[in-house]
């Protein structure tokens, strides 16, 4: 419900779930360690596919943790150097904006500081795992700095790279639920945050995808007028159109689409939106229409699949 949830838990219901949350701990560290096993069985395979270097962005602590729901905002250039942190998200415009495109439904933001062509990044679970100066549990933060070693830090500059920091972050959440298990604050019902009304207000968190911006204005009369989104599709639609060019040029002859093709685009984009089905409510395989031109605009060839 807004400001809070309607509802806290019993201690049956906590006790419960103390059952079993060790295991999924346990399950949890056994996907990092799967991940690894698949990675070092095909160096050559995620280093090569569809990587290329990027800016960054994610939510940090005020100490530099990772976070999730709180903290301000980071960006780091492909080098890893810093372009602002600790940024109050209340204010993101102030480093952020965002770029149309006539060819596009989808908005391209970018930073500020350095401009519409050079300024996209990317967001998500590589960006918060390596971009943070730790992960605040320690099973978590400790498979992060195997991964950040890993192949002399190639697997962390990976797009492939994703799903294995995506499996950190599944392990940092169970240790995580396994402390809020143990607090008995939890049993509490102290459940609504309350405050001031207010015209304005704008909520970020990291989800699974990467950053999420709701930006809402209201009138006297509590009538939304003005809404601005950024989801974690958007902030990666650079950086997922990047991917599938690289993909291009690895695996396209220049003459023909093949399945293959498709298969290797589908790739590149799920390692930034693995639920991208949720997100444009397709079921099974995700719909693609891919078609081929030449320098003279001409369709040389077309390929379409899942759109039924």
């Amino acid at each position: 419900m807004p400001g809070g949830v309607n509802k806290s838990l019993t201690t049956d219901e906590r006790d419960e779930l103390k059952r079993d949350i060790y295991q999924v701990v346990a399950w949890s560290r056994d996907a990092v360690h799967l991940v690894r096993r698949l990675f070092e069985q095909s160096l050559d395979t995620y280093r090569s596919f569809a990587t290329f270097r990027a800016h960054t962005l994610s939510l940090i602590r005020a100490d530099g943790a990772m976070d999730l729901y709180h903290g301000g905002l980071r960006a780091r250039d492909a080098d890893g150097r810093t372009i602002f942190d600790h940024v109050d998200s209340d204010h993101y415009w102030e480093q952020i904006s965002e770029e149309v495109k006539a060819w596009s439904y989808m908005k391209f933001p970018f930073f500020k500081a350095l401009g519409a062509d050079d300024g996209w990044y990317r967001v998500g679970p590589l960006t918060r795992v390596t971009r943070c100066d730790f992960i605040p549990t320690p099973l978590a933060d400790r498979e992060r700095r195997e991964f950040l070693a890993f192949d002399e830090g190639r697997a962390a500059q990976a797009t492939l790279g994703f799903h294995w920091a995506r499996m950190i972050e599944m392990l940092h959440a169970a240790e995580a639920i396994k402390d809020l298990l143990h607090d008995d604050d939890l049993l509490g019902h102290d459940l609504v945050v309350t405050g001031e009304h207010q015209a304005r207000g704008v909520g970020v968190i990291e989800a699974p995808r990467g950053t999420l911006i709701h930006h809402y204005r209201v009138d006297e009369n509590d009538q939304v007028v003005r809404a601005n989104l950024i989801v974690s599709t958007t902030h990666n639609n650079q950086a997922m159109n990047t991917a599938i060019r690289e993909v291009a040029r690895q695996y396209l002859d220049g003459h023909k689409l093949t399945e293959g093709l498709l298969n290797h685009i589908e790739v590149a984009v799920r390692a930034f939106d693995p639920c991208l089905s949720c997100a444009t409510h397709a079921m099974g395989k995700m719909p693609l229409a891919v078609q081929l031109v030449d320098a003279e605009g001409a369709a040389v060839d077309s390929l379409v699949r899942g759109s039924a």
